[in-house]
């Protein structure tokens, strides 16, 4: 997650926590009125799982809190705390994956989000995005079309398919030997933004690379 994106988040977290003491102040006997307890929850819960995914632990967290047989200004004040947790390990650069990046709720699709990142001048985040894209697609594919997604190790265990080999398989039975070789260059140009050989790939090469997947996805559906 670049800098710029992660203190916006962290703003946003902020804000939902400026936005309770604010309600706790103005509380009549120390209790907030229901309505400004619906809106903490219905903020912190939208924050949570739109920066974080709704896999995350933050939300693991929030999902038990909303179950618990409490009131809801309770179950307001505990998802602040989550909340807290979330906006300081956003402004001490704890959530810095692509992972957490591509399962946050900011994008409904992973294409539109590499577009978007590209747009933006993140082309090596954007080249990741669209790689991995393209490596669940090859591997959903496989599902579809009944390809084993394991090879057996010289010692006799399963392992899972590399993207190369889901490639070669597909080649062989489902994609024309042109989408094969194409595939193999964008898996070229993914593993070097993987291994940080930015310098061997251009913006203009990656905005070819999504277009060129979305083409692919859309005439291969998985």
């Amino acid at each position: 997650m670049d800098d710029m994106l992660a203190e916006q988040y962290a703003s946003h977290c902020r804000s939902i926590m400026e936005m309770w003491l604010l309600a706790k102040g103005q509380a009549r006997g120390g209790n907030l009125a229901p309505t400004a307890a619906h809106a903490l929850i219905a903020r912190a819960r939208g924050a949570i799982e739109k920066i974080s995914g709704k896999d995350s632990s933050y939300s693991i967290q929030m999902n038990e809190i909303l179950s618990m047989h409490a009131n809801e200004e309770y179950k307001a004040e505990l998802l602040v705390g989550v909340i807290y947790g979330l906006e300081e390990d956003l402004r001490h650069g704890f959530l810095t994956s692509l992972t957490d990046m591509v399962h946050g709720e900011l994008f409904s699709n992973y294409m539109d989000m590499a577009q978007y990142l590209l747009s933006e001048g993140y082309k090596d985040a954007a080249a990741v995005i669209a790689g991995s894209t393209l490596e669940e697609h090859l591997r959903q594919l496989c599902k579809k079309h009944g390809i084993s997604l394991q090879v057996t190790s010289k010692d006799g265990t399963p392992q899972p398919k590399k993207a190369s080999v889901m490639n070669q398989d597909l080649g062989r039975q489902i994609i024309s030997l042109y989408d094969q070789k194409q595939v193999t260059a964008w898996l070229d140009l993914r593993n070097n933004a993987a291994h940080g050989k930015y310098d061997e790939y251009t913006k203009a090469q990656i905005d070819l690379l999504i277009g060129g997947l979305r083409d692919f996805i859309s005439r291969h559906p998985a």
